[in-house]
């Protein structure tokens, strides 16, 4: 049975996936063992939207080869969809994969052999074919959990790279969301106990976003759909909302979870004789 390890930088997002990918390959016979145990094959998810993400990612690939120089390194992420051939120059990395590919690993990994230096495999499509959704939490974080909702982002910022790493904004359904609640809190039952869901994505407040023939589409569903759905849920203490622009709040969303008890928000809700206004 061959050694996996994964090492994540960036956001809460990116754990979200890393925790998915993992066991996708625990379910084909993988054993998931921590980065410094000499595994077989380390995966490498990375984020960049600091030059300090790409210089920690070069750093992790330096510590997998004093690990076991001859261990697979495969580097994943929006740094590997921004930048994969910079990547593919860097000793000692076998793989760069790119936004698509990553939840291709389960399927690719089968036919990874270490390369010559300088020879790395890249697999990497262009950003605006990435129009899928992956579905995706994490386990074992102690007593939080981080549910992703959404992905991408439609909003062409100047400083940002994210639309260029993750594609345009698509979403999950509300049932889907539910369903994978359901599941986080019934898992929790038999290891430790999942007291918080953090749900995550790129903006969660562009929810009911969904990719048809590549245009945009909104559902009849929203991000307050969501909320009020995944209050119904037993077996949660809290929900935490992250990553939410403030445009994007309504008057209904702010005063649902103001009157939540189980809803945990990011951002300030005004009293009745202050004016409605609200920050992230």
């Amino acid at each position: 049975m061959k050694k996996v390890a994964f090492y994540t930088l960036g956001c809460k997002l990116n754990f979200s996936e890393t925790s998915t990918i993992g066991r996708m390959l625990e379910a084909q016979g993988y054993e998931r063992v921590e980065f410094n145990q000499r595994p077989d094959i380390f995966i490498i998810n990375t984020c960049s939207v600091t030059d300090n993400a790409d210089k920690k990612c070069r750093k992790i690939v330096r510590e997998a080869q004093k690990i076991n120089p001859d261990g697979y390194v495969a580097v994943l992420g929006c740094y590997a969809q921004l930048k994969p051939q910079e990547i593919a120059t860097i000793p000692g990395v076998d793989a760069v994969l790119g936004a698509a590919e990553k939840f291709r690993l389960h399927e690719l990994i089968d036919t990874f052999e270490k390369a010559p230096t300088g020879q790395a495999r890249v697999f990497n499509s262009n950003i605006e074919t990435v129009i899928d959704y992956h579905a995706s939490y994490s386990l074992n974080d102690r007593t939080r959990t981080f549910l992703k909702v959404q992905d991408g982002c439609d909003y062409p910022c100047s400083y940002c790279t994210i639309p260029l790493a993750r594609g345009k904004s698509r979403s999950d359904t509300v049932a889907n969301v539910v369903r994978a609640a359901h599941e986080i809190a019934w898992r929790g039952r038999s290891a430790a106990a999942v007291k918080e869901i953090v749900l995550t994505g790129v903006n969660i407040g562009d929810f009911g976003l969904v990719d048809e023939f590549g245009l945009a589409t909104r559902k009849c569903e929203s991000f307050l759909d969501l909320i009020q759905a995944l209050d119904e849920v037993e077996g949660i203490e809290r929900f935490r909302i992250s990553s939410i622009e403030p445009n994007l709040l309504t008057d209904e969303i702010i005063t649902f979870v103001a009157q939540s008890k189980r809803f945990v928000p990011h951002f300030h809700v005004p009293l009745q004789s202050e004016p409605t206004r609200c920050w992230p």
